[in-house]
């Protein structure tokens, strides 16, 4: 767990955020800020350390009464690849189920300088929902979240930009029968 007091644990997650999301957070102040959000008393904010290094964190925020957003995972460059993102995405999984929800979502922008699935960089209208269900992967956070079993629920058509969508994947967090805890 992130805590407000701990200045040295926020500047290195705020990094974490201007080095994976530049086109997003260009400034460590902005980042920074985002973070500090993520601390508010309603959402969750955790952290992978080793030592006192931040290996990678992940949010998350109550949008509905039974479903929470993923918002954001960042893993440190060097870490990815190695698990601390799947093991935040099951923490946080856990977490959000303990608060009552019974949905994780997030939004996954494929806006960079060239697609990193099917739906970059093309016309989405007027059968957005076809491009949803044919989603491929090539190079993009989109892949990670399908193998930790989010599924696509959507697209927003050019919410970045002339053929820069925003693709929606959302899961269930309980199994079975399971009822959320009141």
């Amino acid at each position: 767990m992130l805590r407000a007091d701990d200045t040295d644990a926020i500047a290195q997650a705020a990094a974490l955020l201007v080095e994976a999301l530049p086109h997003w957070l260009p400034t460590t102040e902005l980042a920074r800020d985002e973070v500090l959000q993520a601390l508010e008393a309603d959402r969750i904010c955790l952290v992978a350390r080793a030592d006192d290094q931040i290996l990678g964190w992940i949010g998350a925020i109550p949008e509905y009464s039974h479903a929470w957003e993923l918002h954001p995972l960042v893993v440190r460059a060097d870490e990815r690849g190695m698990g601390v993102g799947a093991s935040l995405v099951r923490v946080l999984e856990e977490r959000v189920w303990e608060a009552g929800a019974l949905t994780l979502y997030l939004g996954t922008d494929d806006d960079g300088p060239a697609p990193g699935t099917s739906a970059g960089g093309v016309e989405l209208f007027p059968d957005v929902l076809s491009h949803a269900r044919r989603l491929r992967v090539f190079d993009h956070p989109a892949g990670f979240y399908l193998r930790m079993g989010f599924e696509v629920i959507g697209l927003i058509p050019d919410a970045n930009g002339p053929g820069k969508p925003d693709i929606l994947m959302a899961k269930r967090v309980s199994e079975g029968t399971r009822q959320p805890r009141e």
